[in-house]
């Protein structure tokens, strides 16, 4: 793909030479928001991601999300349609052109289920889980580590196929810390680029000599699994609260009796949640773990309150 520029005209815009129309505002972060196109030359809808770029470092951060972007052709995450880089007087905005999946996040299915006073079924739950392990493996497989698993960067699709999207804070998997001044820049890193109720806890502290790798994303599952399981993640109420979640996370969380899932699901939320992130199993070992729970997973329905 290339850097094409793109020419605005009202309510429409190109992109690498097609043609889209701007419907509406679908969202907006710090940064970057995101709007509704509908392509002209094909009648399909897309997500245009707009990413703001104050300087030469946004700008190269936004190409980043581009390349990695670029390193997967995966079920389960985000493909990029194409993109470019538009010229707004002094600054710059990264336009990526992205499927639009019409279902939304994961976050505002297990919010929707909740205000009805519903959970997700483990019979739904397991295949979720499988496919958002799947693209992790992937991610994973190729020496990278997502960094910022969250339910809103989980989108689903017709099927309830997961599909991982937002990919400007991946970078490689394994981290060699050597001194405390690289610790420090790696802590402020994650506590810009890591949600802090789903950011492991060795990104809080990190010691001066020790390596980070790719199971912080499996700490980041355990959360998004606790999340599907009780209708929020385990330290969004802490942060909501504004207690420490960097205090919180060291300690062995406890998962509430609810006899609404396995003991197998919640044995292997459990060991995704654990502290040390040697202890914690790989995408792999998760993946086998899961295969096993399908069958079991049949037969259940939503659970009430």
């Amino acid at each position: 793909m290339g850097h094409a520029l793109c020419a605005c005209a009202r309510g429409s815009l190109s992109i690498e030479g097609q043609r889209y129309l701007l419907l509406q505002r679908l969202g907006e972060g710090g940064f970057s928001y995101v709007d509704l196109v509908e392509g002209l030359q094909d009648g399909r809808f897309y997500a245009l991601k707009r990413i703001l770029c104050h300087d030469k470092e946004d700008r190269r951060e936004a190409l980043h999300e581009v390349e990695m972007h670029g390193l997967f052709e995966h079920p389960n995450i985000l493909r990029l349609e194409a993109h470019c880089m538009v010229e707004k007087g002094p600054k710059h905005e990264a336009w990526l052109l992205l499927p639009f999946l019409r279902r939304g996040t994961l976050w505002s299915e297990v919010e929707a289920l909740r205000d009805k006073g519903t959970f997700l079924p483990e019979e739904r739950i397991v295949p979720i889980l499988l496919g958002i392990c799947r693209g992790l493996e992937a991610i994973h497989g190729k020496g990278y580590a997502h960094r910022d698993l969250k339910p809103t960067n989980v989108l689903l699709d017709d099927e309830e196929q997961p599909v991982l999207m937002d990919l400007g804070s991946m970078n490689q998997a394994r981290i060699e810390v050597k001194s405390s001044r690289e610790a420090m820049a790696l802590q402020d890193w994650a506590a810009q680029r890591c949600t802090i109720s789903y950011r492991a806890p060795e990104l809080f502290t990190v010691e001066s000599h020790c390596v980070i790798d790719e199971r912080t994303d499996i700490w980041s599952l355990g959360c998004v699994l606790y999340c599907m399981m009780f209708g929020e993640g385990p330290y969004d109420l802490i942060f909501q609260k504004g207690d420490s979640v960097a205090l919180a996370v060291q300690n062995q969380l406890r998962v509430p009796a609810s006899g609404r899932y396995s003991a197998a699901l919640e044995h292997l939320l459990s060991s995704m949640m654990a502290v040390n992130p040697q202890d914690r199993p790989h995408a792999s070992h998760i993946l086998d773990q899961l295969e096993g729970l399908q069958p079991a997973a049949r037969g259940q329905d939503t659970t009430r309150i």
